[in-house]
């Protein structure tokens, strides 16, 4: 379909352009302009001479700390430049020191030399292409010197005065042997520098989850950390992979908002106050801060006897007239055939059960007597149990020697009782008299190894000490004699 030119339309486009053509001859250059450079996208304000009038978008070469690159003009600061959209030098100075003053990465110490050219803009695009080589070189390089570190990104600059690498490493490290190294590879100064996770995604992220560019690395300067209180009050998850960014960390844009969310939590009375709405006097119990309601349960029951929540904007919210909560009836469990039947109520009749025979008891609601199911105790028998058979050292045939200490045979010893001898006392050492505790009838007990046990002698002060250690599942007294009745190991051998 063939396009004819309209003539009103040409007349128009012809009367533009004659009035750009005069305003931009009456425009003067900029003295001053500002200038983004460098992978970091870092600022710089820098004096222009010549007759150019450059705009905005523009790209510049520029002569900076670093060496000659490639820069893009955003602004100037001269009143009379030669774009409508320039910005006076207080303005500029004011968004710097807001946007985080002493940290916004900006410089003055440069030069704008003059406006890049077709060879310029071809030139740069070859050091583009030639940055992943590069990459992998200088890998290659930390690989076979073995330091773990991470070579984030490698930049050269137009000029060729010099090589910045971007490393990651979670500790601070001296690389001067690492640069001479890849010094050495590139054949020109490298310079090393460390960067943190935020800085790394500035470096290599493109767009973020959202589907806008990464604030890091399209206007956003100043990384300053986000708070995990900011993460809290705006999303209602904290998962991370709804919370974190490209870099790991938390969002940045959680701080664009984090003043309002505050503004309007605020705005929101707390929980467990008392309030008045519409419909009576309550008790908050939550809210919701983006859509200003207060969830509030009211101090009267509704019709069907259950408490009654009402949500309510904060704007309708007014001083309640009771202070204090009035009594109010507890509220119904439920219907009564619902309800399951606790220990002295009686629940209601179910049909699987059938009627009630006439003349039956009703079922009782009281516990039934506790039912003793511990086994019955054996019945103490006088006579001594058969001895087990000797273990360990003590076997007949064993090559080690029996215990004691000294290892000779325990042939001193009197036998084995097997009873209990009932009569007077026949201790020769003390009187059947003596003692305070002398039992009534003259009884005499004996230990397992034949001693005579009196009550008012150490030997039942011993028995009973020994007792005691069983109860309590240690060893007995197995000291050097070998008379211990439990897990005592005796002396060693001779």
């Amino acid at each position: 379909m063939p396009i004819y030119p309209l003539p009103q339309f040409e007349s128009d486009v012809k009367q533009l352009q004659e009035d750009d053509r005069k305003l931009y001859e009456s425009m003067k250059a900029p003295k001053t302009v500002v200038v983004r450079f460098g992978s970091l996208k870092m600022i710089g304000e820098f004096p222009f001479e010549g007759s150019v009038k450059p705009g905005c978008g523009s790209k510049l070469v520029v002569k900076t700390f670093r060496g000659t690159e490639l820069g893009e003009m955003l602004t100037s600061t001269c009143p009379n430049s030669g774009c409508s959209k320039s910005v006076s030098r207080q303005d500029m100075l004011q968004y710097i020191e807001n946007s985080g003053g002493k940290d916004y990465p900006f410089f003055t110490e440069g030069k704008a030399v003059r406006l890049a050219t077709k060879e310029d803009l071809d030139a740069q695009a070859a050091i583009e292409q030639s940055k992943h080589e590069l990459k992998a070189r200088a890998r290659a390089v930390v690989a076979r010197m073995g330091i773990d570190v991470k070579i984030v990104e490698v930049e050269p600059i137009l000029g060729g005065e010099r090589i910045t690498a971007f490393y990651l490493s979670e500790h601070r490290l001296e690389l001067h042997h690492v640069a001479r190294e890849l010094s050495q590879e590139f054949h020109q100064r490298v310079d090393m520098r460390q960067v943190g996770a935020r800085d790394e995604a500035r470096l290599t992220a493109d767009y973020e989850k959202c589907g806008q560019y990464c604030c890091c690395k399209s206007f956003l300067k100043v990384l300053r950390p986000v708070s995990m209180k900011a993460a809290k009050t705006q999303k209602a998850t904290l998962e991370p992979l709804k919370i974190s960014g490209r870099c790991g960390r938390l969002m940045c844009c959680l701080r664009y908002e984090e003043q309002t969310y505050d503004d309007l939590k605020a705005r929101l009375p707390r929980r467990k106050t008392r309030v008045g709405t519409p419909e009576g006097d309550g008790t908050v119990i939550d809210g919701q801060i983006l859509t200003q309601l207060v969830l509030v349960e009211l101090d009267d029951l509704d019709p069907s006897g259950h408490f009654k929540t009402v949500a309510v904007p904060v704007e309708e919210l007014a001083p309640p007239k009771n202070q204090i909560m009035p009594p109010r009836p507890a509220p119904s469990l439920g219907p009564p055939d619902r309800r399951r039947p606790g220990p002295g109520i009686a629940g209601p009749a179910r049909a699987d059960r059938g009627p009630r025979p006439a003349g039956a008891p009703a079922p009782s609601t009281e516990f039934p007597p506790a039912v003793n199911t511990r086994p019955a105790e054996k019945p103490v028998s006088d006579a001594r149990p058969q001895q087990r058979p000797a273990a360990g050292r003590d076997r007949p045939g064993s090559p080690l020697p029996p215990r004691g200490g000294s290892g000779a045979a325990r042939q001193d010893r009197p036998p084995h009782q097997t009873g209990v001898q009932r009569g007077p006392a026949t201790n020769p050492t003390t009187p059947p008299e003596s003692g305070p505790d002398k039992r009534p009838d003259g009884e005499v007990v004996f230990d397992h190894e034949g001693n005579e046990i009196n009550p008012g002698s150490s030997n039942s002060h011993d028995g009973a000490r020994r007792r005691r250690r069983r109860r309590r599942g240690g060893g007995g007294s197995g000291g050097g004699g070998g008379s211990g009745s439990g897990g005592g190991t005796g002396s060693p051998p001779a």
